[in-house]
């Protein structure tokens, strides 16, 4: 329930906050605060509950560079593929961080986002996100429609070498066995 609640006042402050809009280029800073629902028995931060903090993010960058209205206005809608994250340092009850979020850059099947949790500047954790986009009606959208309805990119989305590298070794070949 936690996460149906942040995705309610996600919604709200940014449709009724002053703070500027964003390109989908741009790099969005989502506030939190670590609540007991989101603690392990250790007393720290689940590690599963950073992945679902990540989908917040991409949603606040899609919705306030209206991204998310021209991918709903096409019947299309994002599914993550696959993802990496690194821990680095741990966050506890009550502290307040924030979730960076940017798109990394695109190959023929994919788009990719960087997701960095920040506190005081410290990196908390990093991870990077593969997702895919598909049809309401059945099918994928593929990367060059999407730049094409969002009107392009101003900067070159060419992936890292590393990042490649990862995205050709976690893909799921269909023909394979179980």
């Amino acid at each position: 329930m936690n996460l149906i609640f942040r995705l309610l006042l996600l919604t709200l402050r940014v449709r009724l906050s002053p703070r500027r809009r964003l390109s989908l280029w741009d790099e969005s800073r989502t506030p939190f605060r670590v609540t007991l629902t989101d603690l392990d028995p250790l007393r720290h931060v689940n590690n599963g509950k950073y992945l679902s903090l990540l989908d917040l993010g991409r949603f606040e960058l899609m919705l306030r560079s209206g991204a998310w209205r021209t991918f709903g206005e096409h019947g299309w809608y994002p599914v993550v593929a696959a993802q990496t994250i690194t821990y680095k340092r741990s966050l506890t009850l009550g502290q307040r961080f924030e979730l960076r979020s940017r798109v990394l850059g695109v190959d023929e099947r994919a788009v990719y986002m960087e997701q960095t949790f920040v506190r005081h500047g410290n990196v908390i954790a990093r991870a990077v996100v593969q997702a895919r986009f598909l049809r309401r009606t059945g099918g994928t959208v593929q990367p060059d429609e999407l730049l094409a309805a969002v009107g392009g990119s101003p900067r070159d989305l060419t992936l890292p070498g590393w990042v490649t590298a990862w995205a050709g070794a976690v893909r799921v070949s269909g023909a394979g066995r179980a």
